[in-house]
């Protein structure tokens, strides 16, 4: 576990995200920040105005208990909320996917996860997927607003399975992973405080729990890509992502869809 210090890895940290998939940075962002997400994250929240089942830009969960449909994710966010876009652009995570890359970071995509109270997690699965233009170099940064653990669904990741790369068909689907291919044993689960910041790469297996206790988990999500892996896209991933999804609601009867 890496204790922050200034916009930089040290080697061993390198070195340890390589053969891990993953890396726990602790206190990358003050209270300040923290506090200034979780104004933005409340006032979200609330926007009934773009909660809309046909807005591609919101994600949905189901309750765990209920089944009830519940409004889980902005996806993106960074154009509704200044201070997710800030962070999003800070030196404090830059400087640390400059020394993973060894490259300039791109953002590609921004996403609010809001994980309230009963709602369900997500599989195992990979975030790469196996698109002709999804970048191989497909990095994650969740910054903690909320502390996350297992009680509230914190992200479990399996260490070191990222070597085996991409695990599904190469079909452009989503596909979710059998735990019975992964070993239970590299199965990890960082406990984050609010500030801290888990990395992870696109071909990492995790998963998440539903959130069991009366808390709120979230996080932003901010997924990069290295510049020599096809520099800026983030307009192009949208674009692409949205006629996916499109698509996909299409075969579940929702035609009139809408991006607000």
């Amino acid at each position: 576990m890496a204790t922050y210090t200034e916009p930089a890895l040290l080697a061993d940290q390198i070195d340890r995200y390589r053969v891990e998939g993953y890396l726990h940075v602790r206190g990358v962002f003050d209270a300040t920040t923290v506090a200034e997400l979780a104004d933005a994250a409340q006032d979200l929240s609330e926007r009934s105005d773009l909660i809309d089942i046909a807005n591609l830009r919101c994600r949905w969960q189901h309750d765990a208990a209920s089944g009830e449909c519940l409004f889980d994710c902005f996806d993106p966010v960074i154009d509704l909320s200044p201070i997710c876009r800030r962070v999003a652009e800070d030196e404090r995570l830059l400087g640390l996917l400059r020394g993973l890359y060894d490259d300039e970071p791109c953002l590609l995509k921004d996403k609010l996860i809001f994980k309230r109270p009963g709602a369900g997690g997500y599989g195992l699965h990979q975030d790469y997927i196996a698109w002709r233009e999804f970048p191989r170099s497909f990095t994650t940064v969740m910054v903690a607003i909320d502390p996350a653990d297992a009680e509230n669904g914190a992200t479990e990741v399996f260490a070191g399975c990222h070597g085996q790369g991409y695990m599904s068909a190469h079909d452009g689907e989503y596909h979710e992973l059998s735990p019975d291919a992964l070993p239970a044993a590299r199965s990890e689960m960082p406990n984050l405080q609010p500030g801290d910041v888990l990395i992870f790469g696109g071909f990492t297996p995790h998963r998440s729990g539903s959130n069991r206790s009366p808390r709120w988990r979230r996080q932003l999500y901010l997924s990069y890509n290295a510049a020599s892996d096809g520099g800026p896209q983030r307009a192009a991933h949208y674009r692409l992502f949205h006629d996916w999804l499109r698509e996909r609601y299409a075969r579940h009867g929702l035609v009139e869809t809408c991006f607000r």
